[in-house]
């Protein structure tokens, strides 16, 4: 199954890989649950995005070191500059992250990809019409492709919809320029 609907667990798998990587990481801002699973009432792909949020680039040798420390491997940034991705590396079993699936990255706090993630997650949470509309393009495309194949659902999601993605960015960019936009972390 590509996505499913909204599950309440996902807050809960996400607080407890949280407490898991945080007790063991020293040179961290956050630790944020990012992606449709963080959407409270968003179908998705069964799956906690996680972004560890570094105070500078030279930070990622040590949460690099920690991370490998506790199962996962550097998997490079599979084309998100600055956005590095984390996997199990299956060698060393932990209850709670090698049984729930996420997936792991870490990027500075000054990181585009991070904005980017963040600012569309709040957006979606504020604005009941955008978080529809995403909504319902996600039942769309799973309607056109089936609920078995994933490569198509992206690939449609990225191709047929990234207006869509843009259109939320622009908005979301506006809406913190007008009110003075926070310092994330």
């Amino acid at each position: 199954m590509v996505i499913e609907e909204y599950n309440t667990d996902w807050l809960k798998q996400f607080l407890q890989i949280k407490e898991a990587i945080n007790k063991n990481l020293s040179k961290i801002i956050a630790i944020e649950h990012v992606g449709s699973t963080s959407i409270d009432g968003m179908c998705a792909k069964p799956v906690i995005d996680i972004i560890i949020i570094i105070d500078r680039k030279d930070d990622f040798k040590i949460a690099k070191r920690e991370l490998e420390s506790i199962g996962y491997y550097h998997n490079g940034n599979q084309g998100a500059p600055g956005r590095e991705v984390f996997k199990r590396n299956k060698l060393l079993f932990d209850e709670i992250l090698d049984t729930i699936s996420h997936h792991l990255y870490v990027c500075s706090k000054d990181n585009d990809e991070l904005k980017k993630e963040v600012l569309f997650r709040d957006y979606l949470k504020k604005h009941e019409d955008s978080k529809k509309a995403y909504y319902n393009i996600k039942k769309e495309i799973i309607q056109k492709t089936g609920n078995e194949n994933r490569e198509a659902y992206v690939a449609m999601k990225a191709d047929d919809y990234n207006w869509f993605f843009k259109e939320v960015h622009e908005k979301a960019e506006k809406e913190y320029a007008e009110n003075g936009s926070p310092e994330l972390w």
